[in-house]
């Protein structure tokens, strides 16, 4: 796993600044602390950061051709190289490396950019055709790794994280009151906005062209449902049996390593699966690694414990308190670069941390078998609602919603609260947002907490969820499920749950997460399923626990979905009393200043949560959503403080081309000694 940066002219003749590029590698070395490159000509800068992980002494980029016309740094794993090889040698191609990242260079020569079509990976690179003056980035399909970029005064300028593209003096920073407004909706942005003006995210599957001045984006790949009722059938045990050859094949790729390889485990089905395919079918000496919480109200500790001895792999455990989840999650936002309405990123920050100080680099997690296999109460919530919606007076079909949120207090008091919260809009049942109307309803009562000038910034943005998303034209020809399924992945998915919660927590301790869950091969697999394999009746994710059943304990297989929840407002008011810099960012004076939010609201909710009463889930996310957005603001917009740029102490690798090179040669760095 790296970080890439660059910038290229579009329609100004800026000098290409070898010093702005490693400055913009200095904000992302936690990517990759292993080796540095640089590519230079009169009209591009290319950076890498990298994290070696295959062909740890040949991989150092950026990585050329055979003529040296073409140049690329990279970011991912392309886990099917091992395959995509030969085939490019019979071809005449002549390789230098091991690298996956090769790869890529001699794909492009054989098919343009229809080259991303061939990759099994996660990825995101940025390669430059010097012949045809073409600058090509692409990310895959999914987005589990990310791409930003700006345009600014006549350049392209893209960065693996925004706190890079800020360290070019070219580019302002600014959070955006749409993105907010997404954020305390949907939880996420949407894409292709970021929480700053300006800063553009590649949207998953997509490719961006650069070339003559001109700026071409174009989807390679996008999600696919058969049409309702238009589902293949075949026997369960057939869909079983074919699920768990692919998932066997998508995790013994992702074992595919010069490096040790570990993996999480939750004590829940998904990375029990990973787990356990990883002992019964590779011969890795596996170790794994979980999260145990203080509060029993979030703890899964004696899963984990019971799956490890089950598995016999060598166990490491971190426990997290509330005062941890308060004291790292400034550093968290710093890595998130965006605001978000959970803490849950910050275990998980902890937990890679972990990882690293065990000596790994790479760990396979179970992320996408909810989204993929209908393993969330969401999913359950739209159908039961459905259900009860053919009853809407019906006093005993709303408490079959009981089973799913125990954690939710409120909802737990009385069948009368029950039946108001999830009844909203009950009988709207083609509405596009059936499946997610409620969750949208309740996190916008966050919007209660804008200040005057941030809803008149807004000018008119602040509508209604339908207004604001884009769905596919086919949507409304998929079955409930999946249209439920789409908007939980194209909105939560990659900007989320992938991005904060996964890329940006687990490479701010430069570890790489690997997701056998999401191949594509697996994901294109589960989506022509029919609903009743994913969901049958209120059981989550029927086919898996049939293809796995006898690989796992009957209480791991048997276990209800149990959601990853970190605690909120005991994290930053233990005892009632705020954490010093949470009493700070929430103080009138501040809140005032930074003009996202009305100081008298948040001190009523600051005054609510010192006396100690119960806070609701609306309240919840609300102090996670203003404080890590007091925090955007004051580490990347008021206080933004560049990291130090690369130094000579650093093994960087430069290939400089034009006015950069010395008599034209390629120039290799190595800590600070230039070298024709």
């Amino acid at each position: 796993m790296c970080g890439i940066v660059g910038t290229l002219n579009l329609t100004k003749a800026h000098p290409i600044q070898e010093s702005t590029l490693r400055q913009m590698l200095g904000m992302i070395r936690h990517r990759g602390p292993d080796q540095f490159g640089l590519y230079l000509d009169d009209l591009v800068g290319l950076g890498n950061a990298r994290l070696s992980i295959i062909d740890l002494g040949g991989g150092q980029q950026p990585i050329g051709n055979e003529t040296e016309t073409l140049w690329i740094v990279f970011n991912g794993e392309i886990f099917n190289y091992v395959e995509l090889r030969p085939t490019l040698e019979a071809r005449g191609h002549r390789f230098a490396t091991d690298t996956d990242t090769e790869v890529i260079v001699h794909l492009y020569e054989e098919y343009g950019t229809d080259c991303v079509q061939y990759l099994n990976g996660q990825f995101a690179f940025a390669l430059w055709d010097s012949e045809t003056e073409t600058l090509f980035l692409a990310r895959d399909r999914l987005g589990i790794r990310p791409l930003y970029y700006t345009v600014q005064d006549g350049a392209l300028i893209f960065a693996s994280e925004i706190k890079a593209l800020l360290a070019d003096p070219r580019v302002p920073a600014a959070l955006d009151p749409v993105t907010l407004d997404q954020i305390f909706t949907f939880w996420s942005p949407l894409s292709p906005r970021t929480a700053f003006q300006g800063i553009l995210t590649l949207p998953p599957g997509h490719t961006l062209v650069a070339r003559r001045g001109r700026l071409f984006l174009e989807r390679y790949w996008r999600l696919d449902f058969p049409e309702a009722g238009q589902e293949p059938r075949r026997p369960v045990e057939e869909y079983a049996d074919e699920l768990r050859t692919l998932l066997i094949d998508a995790t013994r790729i992702r074992l595919r390593a010069d490096v040790p390889v570990g993996a999480y485990l939750s004590g829940g089905l998904d990375s029990s699966t990973i787990t356990a395919l990883i002992r019964r079918y590779t011969g890795n000496d596996l170790e794994t690694f979980s999260i145990a919480f203080t509060d029993e109200n979030y703890d899964e500790s004696g899963f984990q414990r019971e799956m490890a001895r089950f598995l016999g792999t060598r166990h490491h455990q971190i426990t997290c308190t509330h005062d941890d989840i308060g004291e790292v999650f400034p550093q968290v936002i710093w890595h998130t670069e965006v605001p978000i309405m959970r803490t849950s990123p910050a275990p998980l920050f902890l937990l890679s941390r972990l990882v690293r100080d065990h000596g790994l680099k790479v760990v396979l997690t179970g992320e996408g078998a909810d989204e993929f296999l209908a393993g969330y109460n969401i999913f359950k919530e739209a159908k039961i609602r459905r259900f009860w919606a053919r009853q809407p007076d019906s006093p005993w079909r709303p408490l079959l919603l009981h089973r799913l949120y125990p954690y939710i207090q409120e909802l737990q008091e009385g069948g009368r609260y029950l039946t108001a919260f999830f009844g909203r809009r009950l009988t709207d049942v083609h509405a596009a947002d059936y499946s997610h109307a409620i969750r949208w309803h309740n996190t916008s009562r966050t919007h209660r907490f804008f200040s005057r000038q941030l809803r008149a910034s807004l000018n008119g943005w602040d509508g209604p969820p339908t207004s604001k998303i884009t769905l596919d034209e086919r949507f409304f020809r998929w079955s409930p499920l999946a249209q439920a399924q789409y908007l939980e992945i194209t909105i939560f998915l990659a900007e989320y749950l992938l991005s904060s919660q996964g890329d940006r927590v687990a490479m701010a301790h430069s570890i790489e997460g690997r997701f056998p869950f999401l191949d594509y091969r697996v994901v294109e697999f589960c989506n022509r399923l029919p609903p009743t394999l994913k969901l049958r009746g209120l059981q989550e994710k029927y086919l898996l626990k049939r293809a796995m059943k006898d690989l796992l304990p009957e209480q791991v297989w048997r276990r209800p979905k149990r959601p990853y929840r970190a605690p909120i407002h005991r994290s930053f008011f233990p005892g009632g009393r705020p954490l010093d810099y949470v009493e700070h960012l929430l103080s009138p004076q501040v809140v005032a200043e930074a003009g996202y939010f009305n100081p008298r609201a948040v001190q009523r909710l600051v005054a609510k949560i010192r006396r100690g009463g119960p806070v609701g889930e609306s309240d919840e996310m609300a102090l996670a959503g203003i404080l890590s957005t007091q925090l955007v603001h004051q580490l990347f917009i008021e206080g933004f403080r560049p990291r130090p740029p690369l130094t000579a102490e650093d093994d960087v690798k430069v290939v400089a081309r034009g006015p950069h090179a010395r008599r034209g040669d390629v120039l290799q760095v190595t800590g600070g000694g230039r070298q024709a």
